[in-house]
């Protein structure tokens, strides 16, 4: 079937006819400008042609060429807008990465990686396209051998800003250069990240006592981000039988952006005598942590009350399936405390006599079912029930799609009269 197409083809009769030269004279202009076409007949031909190693090595590193030309437009648009719209993202994105397999590879020469990493470097020193991790992620592909290493670092060291530096940085500690990795590090120290990078520098040359003193200054001028320092200290703390600094450390760790995790992870550090020393004082801490985690917290030390208030204080959560924990929580509540959770679930239906989308008709709809179900089966008071919602049917009787979708979430709503 397919000789018979190829045969019926005037195009195929026609470059049967024509010479070797004129087949190659013709691929070659129409692929020059186009480059998806320029890749597929790379790929084609490395499926369907025997070819020497070196040539299969160059077709490779043509694809990669070829795959840059491809992407080129779009990254230039990107590049130029701040971003762009999802499906360029993703079409730019896919093509980067597949650059930068093919570069891992180890098959490319320097001279094929040196033009992909020219054009790349550009939109990296930019960072306006969006596209950073993928963008990094082709530039370190390129680089096989200690001297591609050392002149990425040193691209990186001509850019400004601060994540260019934090590469070129890094890459010299990989290279062992101790002395510009100790040039850029000073020229940076400012979070907790930052001096624990340093102290796990010196520690790990034998430099003991200089990486205690670099991590006990970072403790005290470090300004965010301290988890990891904190943890190296303690570490050492611990293992010099220091028990008093170690639960200290751990309980700045703890406060630090406080969440239910490290509530329960700090309170298995401590014994029953060391826990009434610091549960007072994690709990003193508990009002500067997310409401979320306030009510997880609560709900672990089983404070129900002190968790309702959390909870009735909070924002009902707008279109959160009710997988959402807070929702969780307020069901697990209903029995214990149905009036507060009731006008928790009240809020949630928001201003009903305005016109909204139906999709909010849907969200409102859901919340009345909550509704219903704490006043009718919670505290089994259906004309309680009925009064309520009959004047929430009658405020919007003139909007159809709204009782098209509370028929069909809350019980005997159309039966309403």
């Amino acid at each position: 079937m397919a000789g018979k197409r190829k045969q019926d083809d005037p195009l195929a009769a026609l470059l049967e006819t024509a010479p070797k030269a004129k087949l190659v004279n013709l691929i070659v202009r129409v692929a020059a400008s186009r480059p998806a076409v320029r890749r597929e007949c790379l790929d084609y031909l490395n499926k369907h042609t025997a070819l020497s190693p070196s040539r299969k090595k160059q077709s490779e590193s043509e694809k990669l060429l070829a795959l840059w030309a491809e992407l080129a437009p779009d990254l230039d648009e990107l590049d130029a807008y701040g971003g762009g719209d999802y499906d360029a993202d993703i079409h730019v994105s896919s093509l980067l990465q597949e650059i930068a397999q093919g570069l891992s590879r180890k098959k490319t020469d320097s001279d094929y990686r040196q033009k992909l990493l020219d054009n790349a470097l550009p939109y990296i020193e930019s960072g306006n396209a969006g596209l950073d991790d993928d963008l990094y992620d082709l530039a370190y592909a390129a680089c096989y051998t200690d001297a591609d290493w050392r002149a990425l670092a040193q691209a990186f060291e001509t850019m400004r800003g601060d994540w260019k530096l934090d590469h070129a940085r890094r890459i010299y500690r990989r290279l062992g250069d101790r002395g510009k990795y100790l040039e850029l590090r000073q020229r940076k120290l400012a979070t907790g990240t930052d001096y624990f990078d340093l102290a796990d520098f010196h520690w790990k040359a034998g430099e003991i006592q200089k990486a205690v003193e670099v991590a006990e200054t970072g403790l005290l001028k470090g300004k965010g981000r301290m988890d990891e320092l904190r943890q190296f200290v303690a570490k050492r703390v611990k293992s010099a039988g220091n028990r008093e600094r170690y639960l200290a450390l751990q309980f700045d760790q703890a406060i630090d952006s406080l969440t239910c995790d490290k509530y329960k992870t700090f309170r298995k550090l401590c014994t029953v005598t060391e826990w009434k020393c610091y549960e007072a004082k994690i709990l003193a801490r508990l009002e500067n942590a997310r409401d979320t985690e306030q009510l997880r917290i609560r709900m672990h030390r089983k404070e129900y009350e002190e968790a309702v208030a959390v909870l009735t204080r909070s924002r009902y959560p707008l279109y959160a399936w009710d997988s959402a924990y807070e929702l969780q929580t307020a069901k697990r509540l209903e029995g214990r405390y149905p009036e507060a959770i009731l006008k928790y679930y009240i809020s949630g239906l928001g201003n009903l006599k305005t016109n909204a989308t139906r999709r909010e008709y849907t969200r409102k709809a859901q919340v009345m079912k909550k509704v219903h179900h704490v006043l009718v089966d919670v505290l089994r008071d259906p004309s309680r029930w009925r009064d309520f919602a009959l004047k929430v049917k009658k405020d919007n009787i003139k909007r159809p799609a709204f009782q098209k979708e509370f028929t069909k979430a809350v019980p005997g709503w159309q039966a309403l009269k």
